[in-house]
């Protein structure tokens, strides 16, 4: 086993135990979708028509809500310190940190959109669309959250913080990923175009992002 194998292994494993990645995520996307409803009452053209919108906001929200916490935990009991020392390079750390997030946090909102999806009157054959899109989109998210985690890790309150700095830059991201899943259910657009840019931020986030991260926590050190 490789040891960036190990690391994406032992971060799903925290984040199991903990339950504070997984069960919470999916827990807060579940209570943010199942809201809208009531906020928008028995108008259930509008709640299809709305539903894409609502439930990419609501995997953006999810998926950054424990990310505060991706170097945080290990700060605190010094761990960052021994896994920053470790052969791998740093950019190679942050990046199999990042990817156990994603699986462990990301990934369930996807297999659990279709079932929201029906709470907002989206169609069946629509929802597939969503959880595509989403699927392509959340890495992005993740990666870009990757690099706020890892500037306010030393901060106190650095949780609002990485809020505040990581929420603008997924505005493009939360753009293109509902475009698709409208272009998909509604059109007249089609759909290639955005879900194409959406793969493309993806896979730039995904090269970007834990570059700018390792760089934030070498800083941070100093």
């Amino acid at each position: 086993m490789t040891a960036f194998t190990a690391i994406i292994l032992r971060d799903m494993r925290l984040s199991v135990r903990v339950g504070g990645g997984a069960l919470m995520g999916a827990l807060f996307y579940f209570v943010v979708v199942s809201m809208i409803p009531f906020a928008i009452g028995p108008d259930l053209n509008l709640l299809a028509r709305i539903g894409p919108a609502v439930l990419w906001i609501g995997a953006l929200l999810s998926t950054l809500l424990a990310l505060d916490r991706l170097f945080a935990a290990d700060h605190d009991d010094g761990s960052l310190d021994l896994l920053t020392m470790s052969g791998l390079p740093l950019e190679l750390t942050v990046a199999a940190k990042a990817i156990a997030h994603w699986l462990t946090t990301a990934l369930p909102l996807v297999v659990i959109t279709p079932v929201l999806g029906l709470m907002l009157n989206v169609e069946f054959t629509a929802m597939g669309y969503v959880a595509l899109t989403l699927l392509a989109g959340t890495p992005s998210l993740t990666f870009i959250g990757l690099i706020g985690a890892a500037l306010s890790v030393t901060l106190r309150r650095g949780g609002l913080l990485m809020a505040i700095l990581v929420l603008p830059l997924t505005v493009p991201v939360l753009i293109f990923g509902v475009a698709a899943a409208n272009a998909a259910i509604v059109g007249p657009a089609p759909f290639g175009p955005p879900f194409t840019i959406l793969c493309a931020l993806s896979l730039a986030t995904l090269v970007l992002g834990p570059l700018a991260a390792a760089a934030a926590l070498r800083q941070g050190q100093e």
